[in-house]
């Protein structure tokens, strides 16, 4: 990997195609409640193709402070209905449907598709218009794109493959905090892009679920999801400690809070790679050779 950390100031806009690697762009990099940080949104960009993992309530400001609105993505990709990851999806709608007059794209299982529609996205959408005598779906505003199922998979597993890009969409142990595993959480999902880098999206502590993507895979880098105390819906700085050293210096850190600077030294002497950076693209290069 190549840590191609540039500030992008805005100017020129955030490229939306490249010239063939894998690259990883943080829109945001903090938790839900950071106001230093925005909110931990990727922008995925391979060749022609590019997929924003994510859209926040504070990703549309975001995207304008690099030059793009929410009409330039073609492709979304929605990990689970926390606010911070779909609370610009609004947004998103509205401004494609009734000023670009078109429909992106959207990655999501069939199962969050529902409870996106129906307990977040339908109440501020269906209602704006009548159309054949009924109020608005959501086919109307997004175009699906429902990831390949692998039943024999250990755990609920999908694919999708856009363009050059392979994605790999599991699902995680988030909320509530009394779920023993995935089976029992609500429907939340990470990523793995090409087989190479795991992007674990918002997730509780789970390293069976590292270490075997990492035996599967293995894995070049690790984006994985902290927070500076234990306990709650999130993985924690304490409990991310424990994974082997091989693991910690191959894993940067993400959903943080706003006290990240008392936190650095200590996440170093811990052996991780570090903090992932807001405004920062990570590139891959080449093709990693497949098992």
């Amino acid at each position: 990997m190549a840590n191609d950390a540039k500030k992008r100031g805005g100017t020129p806009p955030l490229a939306l195609r490249n010239e063939g690697d894998l690259e990883i762009s943080f829109i945001g990099s903090g938790s839900a409640f950071s106001k230093k940080f925005f909110q931990n949104n990727i922008l995925v960009v391979k060749g022609e193709v590019h997929i924003l993992v994510d859209c926040g309530s504070r990703t549309p400001e975001a995207l304008s402070a690099l030059g793009l609105s929410v009409t330039d993505i073609g492709t979304y990709l929605v990990t689970h209905s926390h606010a911070d990851h779909i609370g610009g999806l609004e947004e998103v709608m509205l401004l494609n449907r009734y000023a670009a007059h078109k429909r992106p794209r959207i990655i999501v299982t069939d199962k969050l598709k529902r409870i996106l529609w129906n307990m977040s996205l339908r109440g501020g959408a269906s209602y704006n218009e009548v159309k054949n005598g009924s109020p608005l779906v959501f086919e109307d505003f997004f175009e699906q794109v429902p990831p390949r199922r692998i039943l024999k998979a250990d755990r609920e597993f999908s694919v999708v493959q856009e363009g050059p890009l392979e994605i790999g969409v599991y699902r995680t142990k988030h909320i509530p905090d009394a779920a023993t595993g995935w089976e029992d959480s609500f429907p939340s999902y990470g990523l793995v892009f090409d087989r190479r880098v795991m992007f674990t999206s918002d997730t509780r502590f789970d390293p069976e679920l590292v270490l075997d993507m990492d035996r599967q895979y293995g894995l070049e880098t690790i984006f994985h999801d902290c927070q500076f105390f234990k306990g709650g819906v999130h993985a924690s700085l304490e409990e991310l400690a424990t994974l082997p050293a091989s693991i910690k210096a191959k894993t940067w850190l993400m959903h943080y809070g706003d006290g990240i600077e008392e936190q650095r030294d200590k996440a170093a002497k811990l052996g991780f790679a570090g903090f992932a950076a807001e405004r920062h693209t990570y590139r891959f290069t080449g093709e990693k050779p497949r098992k």
